[in-house]
């Protein structure tokens, strides 16, 4: 009976400090977050995932209301933008890479392992590409060189599946839907259905 009371009261014990590292973990993250970006009222943000702010000014990241955001958010350049909107959902592994500018509207739907990037990610030239290279190692941050970088727009109501690639320089009107693993360079009509690589539209929706 004794050492079983003891063993209730140690697992009791190890319980609450589990339980207080867990607090502490969370008092943590918070503020990282409310460091690097500005949160609306009842989104959640995942645990697991990177809100990386270089410029050090959080209104460059800015999320609505009632989101979820379950994929990494990096702005790697001092310029860089990201603004999602109200009830908006980013799904696991997916990543929205801004040095520029890239804007998600409402109630848009962004599926697993999606990459929306507003630049070339890294300078044409093989001699730039290699000093930006080193410099990065050493910075952890994109400058000194052209990415060659262009907005991105993601309207209201858009739904993107999986596996898709959404690159530099493009406007998806409101309501369109990307099917899973498409590539967009282009522009996309409101209210339509595309898929594949290249991208084309294979029916027109109801607003």
């Amino acid at each position: 009976m004794v050492n079983r009371a003891i063993k209730y009261i140690c697992h009791k014990i190890y319980l609450i400090g589990k339980f207080e590292e867990m607090r502490i973990n969370q008092i943590e993250r918070n503020e990282y977050i409310n460091k690097n970006a500005v949160v609306g009222k009842d989104t959640f943000i995942s645990a697991q995932i990177d809100v990386c702010n270089v410029s050090n000014d959080r209104n460059k990241i800015r999320i609505g209301e009632n989101s979820r955001i379950m994929g990494d958010l990096l702005t790697v350049h001092q310029d860089g933008e990201i603004i999602i909107g109200d009830n908006c959902f980013l799904g696991p592994q997916s990543r929205i890479w801004a040095t520029k500018k890239i804007q998600i509207g409402n109630r848009v739907l962004i599926s697993h392992n999606v990459n929306v990037h507003d630049n070339n990610s890294h300078p044409i030239d093989w001699q730039l590409r290699h000093k930006e290279f080193v410099r990065f190692l050493k910075t952890g941050k994109h400058e000194g060189v052209d990415l060659e970088s262009q907005d991105i727009i993601i309207e209201d109501d858009v739904w993107i599946g999986f596996n898709s690639v959404i690159l530099k320089g493009v406007r998806i009107g409101r309501g369109a839907i990307i099917g899973a693993g498409s590539l967009v360079v282009k522009d996309v009509e409101p209210w339509t259905v595309n898929v594949g690589n290249p991208l084309r539209c294979v029916k027109k929706l109801q607003p």
